[in-house]
């Protein structure tokens, strides 16, 4: 097994980012249209129920917490926020699990010529099916959440993965997925290199297949498998905020790496609600904000360079096609935000007033609240605020997408008030 080189300076160790760096926002001006394939058959109510039919066909699944916080939406002047939990999907701390195992269901099915309809997880882990498939490898890049959950189907699923990491990714997420079964390091690679890298592995493997949520010419349908896993969170919290007594979010703060979650939420608020669509503000981290820049240019464009943040899960460079379609014809503003934005969030997440539920939010799940509490106190955001319609009427829906998948560093951040908000 190869062992981590060039790691650089551990986030423990780092110095804050200056906290006068600003939260830069756009409105999408971009030219409208209705999103094409990725929200008419790729994001439909027919392929999310597959994906979630499958999900519920794993023993022990369970749909995680939504977090209904009164006390501070009262406090921040609004009617209601809510928080959906991903730190206790399964013991894997993150809401990866969903898009990995149905893309590696999907894939199955695809080699075995069959509906993933007509397959459940116990269909695909029979000694039949294995016998029927051989061994197959499943390759993937990551800061450590996706490539935890590809490791974590993978062994489960009885396969093998190999799963290679970008420069100065934590060694606790490295140990958590070797835990998973994986054969796993950390490169000199930024994050887009190292997904260049794993497919080159790939394709040297007779039985190899790359599981990223990224696209590039010819590889689109593993990503959109990913899409469709992840829009039953978005489903769940939906379902649960009804059980609340509210009809839907009337804004909803969702964060993007290469951006394919933001574009399964997105997708599925658009396919759900239609013109009543929430109002969605995409959030990046501002060393890695593709889809921002994106936004403003009116086509994809790609950051090059280390983007080095603690948002180590947003730490992507170029937005996947799939998602960039969605998120420009459906998305509502674009938001490029520093490091304290969401060291901020997951103070207030951590911490809350009394009566309101803790939730442990990691480093990349915590920014859309971050943005929230910010927007809604600062004067130096008035504008955006007011551009947003947000009042005392508002329903906010945040997603925090992680737990404390690195504990040391979260401890740091929220106990020892690394990176502050003032």
């Amino acid at each position: 097994m190869r062992e981590p080189i060039n790691t650089r300076e551990p986030i423990s160790t780092r110095e804050p980012i200056s906290t006068r760096e600003p939260i830069k926002w756009t409105p999408n001006t971009m030219p409208h249209f209705d999103g094409g394939l990725s929200l008419a058959n790729l994001l439909s109510r027919e392929e999310i129920e597959k994906a979630r039919a499958f999900h519920r066909s794993i023993p022990g699944y369970l749909a995680t917490p939504l977090a209904k916080l009164d006390h501070l939406a009262a406090h921040l002047g609004v009617r209601g926020i809510y928080v959906k939990d991903e730190s206790r999907r399964f013991n894997l701390k993150s809401f990866k699990m969903l898009g990995a195992s149905y893309a590696v269901a999907r894939y199955i099915a695809q080699r075995l010529d069959t509906d993933i309809a007509e397959l459940s997880y116990e269909d695909i882990v029979s000694p039949e099916t294995r016998e029927k498939l051989g061994q197959i490898t499943f390759y993937a890049a990551t800061d450590g959440n996706h490539g935890r959950a590809v490791a974590w189907a993978a062994s489960r699923l009885g396969q093998k993965s190999v799963v290679c990491m970008p420069a100065g990714s934590s060694l606790a997420r490295l140990e958590n997925i070797r835990a998973e079964g994986a054969e796993a390091w950390i490169t000199e690679l930024n994050y887009d290199d190292a997904i260049r890298y794993v497919k080159q592995l790939a394709e040297r493997d007779e039985n190899g297949v790359v599981i990223q949520d990224t696209t590039w010419p010819g590889y689109e349908d593993i990503p959109g498998w990913i899409m469709q896993g992840y829009c039953g969170m978005a489903e769940e919290a939906d379902e649960q905020l009804r059980l609340y007594g509210e009809d839907r979010p009337t804004h909803v703060f969702v964060q993007a790496g290469v951006g394919a979650l933001a574009g399964a939420v997105q997708g599925y608020y658009a396919n759900t609600y239609g013109e009543d669509c929430p109002i969605t503000t995409i959030v990046e981290a501002s060393a890695a904000d593709c889809v921002y820049r994106s936004a403003l240019a009116n086509e994809r464009v790609r950051v090059e360079g280390e983007m080095n943040t603690m948002m180590a899960g947003l730490a992507c460079g170029e937005v996947c096609s799939l998602s960039w379609d969605v998120l420009k014809a459906k998305a509502s503003f674009f938001v490029s935000a520093p490091d304290w934005v969401t060291a901020r969030g997951m103070r207030v997440l951590a911490a809350p007033l009394r009566g309101d539920e803790s939730v442990v939010s990691g480093e990349s799940g915590a920014v859309g609240l971050g943005l929230v509490s910010i927007v809604l106190t600062s004067p130096d955001y008035a504008d955006f605020r007011a551009a947003l319609k947000l009042d005392e009427h508002s329903v906010i829906m945040c997603f925090s997408t992680e737990g404390n998948t690195d504990p040391e560093a979260w401890r740091r951040i929220v106990w020892d008030g690394l990176c502050p908000s003032y």
